[in-house]
């Protein structure tokens, strides 16, 4: 089932993202949880349990309903999350994760039609994401999605 985080599942998430190797030590998943959770234009998405071996083979949608509909999962172990915001125009996508054992069973697809429905609830017209230089397999996964190189540079600094 994907539903909203909560501030409960602080640790499970950390969890999930170091295995996934989206931490890193100069940027604190804690300090990331507690923002994204408390602003109104901005959450993170969550699954809850395994995506069934019957369900791997079939498409997007019917995974999504699946994962969806689920009754009493609400303490099942985290399989996947994606932080989502935006700033009015667009969207933006962070720390998409999958358990390395729940993966190609079309999960990360999933979350992220889950984030594309908040973010067009909310009148948000573009999606936008960041993936790190080198990694091939999320490139390639996002370009199977639909998603294109932008023609932009990306500048950043630390302000503290």
């Amino acid at each position: 089932m994907i539903v909203e985080a909560t501030a409960g599942d602080e640790s499970a998430l950390i969890a999930l993202w170091e295995a996934c190797g989206l931490t890193r030590a100069w940027n604190p998943p804690a300090r990331d949880i507690a923002f994204a959770l408390a602003g109104p234009s901005s959450t993170i998405l969550v699954a809850r349990g395994v995506v069934a071996p019957e369900h791997r083979a079939l498409d997007r949608d019917h995974v999504v309903s699946s994962l969806c509909s689920r009754e009493g999962d609400e303490h099942a172990a985290l399989t996947g999350s994606v932080m989502v915001g935006h700033d009015g125009h667009r969207g933006r996508v962070y720390y998409l994760a999958v358990a390395p054992d729940a993966r190609r069973a079309g999960l990360g697809r999933a979350l992220m039609a889950a984030a594309e429905t908040w973010l067009r609830a909310r009148g948000v017209p573009k999606i936008q994401l960041m993936v790190r230089t080198g990694n091939e397999d999320a490139h390639a996964f996002y370009r199977a999605l639909g998603f294109a190189d932008q023609p932009v540079a990306v500048f950043g600094r630390f302000l503290d």
